[in-house]
């Protein structure tokens, strides 16, 4: 290649003259002409929607209900106008409730203990107040507590009607029930001497039918019915021999319990 073929190459690649600019034309200043028309249509658009807005009628109430409907669903509370004492949005967070500590096992037992001791506590002051002694007991045991009351007391023999005596007796003894809003069996028990008559032809209907008269005179008096119920054992859980006189009077009686679970059940609602 001659020497003047080559600087016509160099030339049309831009490599020659002495700044090694080559004889590239510069830009024109400035921005190109079709930006400018871009620009315009732009903001001629953006004037068109204001003012397709600006003649627009807004139904208030409509408006209204969809800032309503949108606060809602976001969980969010109004804003409040300006000069309001009320504070900025907040989210509607709910305070988590706190769990009710559960009582130890100790603690229960330790309820357990001094509501069957209150209860032991009140028949005590009844039964010496008013000299029950040996007519009405009251004792506690690994069950609950059980407070037993002589047939005697309560009953002519064969008979389920209460007595005058029985009934002023029983009348006490429920204003000390009254106190203790737990579950109550009243239980009817009989001896072995066997009973045959049209009212009660075995030793379970008599027991059965006295505990009920104990129940229903009970309730009369003011304790809630919901915590009562009647059962009659007839003479199958003695607590002493049917072979004397003396141990036959004392398994005819009538309990009133208050059953340790019972009360247990009650103190963890």
């Amino acid at each position: 290649m001659s020497e003047e073929n080559q600087k016509e190459e160099e030339n049309s690649f831009g490599l020659g003259g002495n700044d090694g600019g080559g004889n590239c034309e510069e830009a024109p200043a400035g921005a190109p002409a079709w930006m400018a028309t871009f620009a315009d249509l732009v903001t001629l658009l953006m004037c068109f929607f204001v003012l397709l807005f600006a003649m627009s009628t807004i139904q208030e109430e409509t408006f209204k209900e969809i800032v309503a409907s949108l606060q809602s669903a976001l969980g969010v509370q109004a804003i409040p106008e300006a000069g309001t004492r009320e504070g900025l949005v907040m989210q509607n967070v709910q305070p988590a409730e706190k769990e009710p500590e559960k009582k130890s096992i100790d603690e229960i037992g330790t309820m357990i203990q001094k509501e069957m001791k209150n209860i032991v506590s009140d028949v005590q002051e009844l039964v010496m107040f008013n000299k029950l002694a040996g007519m009405v007991n009251v004792k506690e045991t690994e069950e609950g507590v059980v407070i037993t009351i002589s047939d005697i007391l309560l009953f002519r023999i064969g008979e389920a009607s209460i007595t005058g005596e029985g009934l002023e007796v029983l009348a006490k003894i429920a204003h000390v029930l009254k106190q203790f809003r737990y579950p109550i069996e009243v239980a009817g028990h009989t001896d072995n001497f066997p009973i045959k008559t049209s009212k009660f032809p075995s030793n379970w209907e008599l027991s059965s039918r006295r505990a009920s008269e104990v129940v229903r005179f009970l309730v009369g008096k003011g304790v809630s019915p919901n915590l009562l119920t009647a059962a009659g054992y007839a003479q199958f859980r003695p607590v002493d021999t049917n072979d004397t006189s003396g141990g036959r009077a004392k398994n005819r009686r009538v309990e009133i319990k208050y059953r340790r679970d019972s009360i247990e059940s009650t103190l963890l609602k």
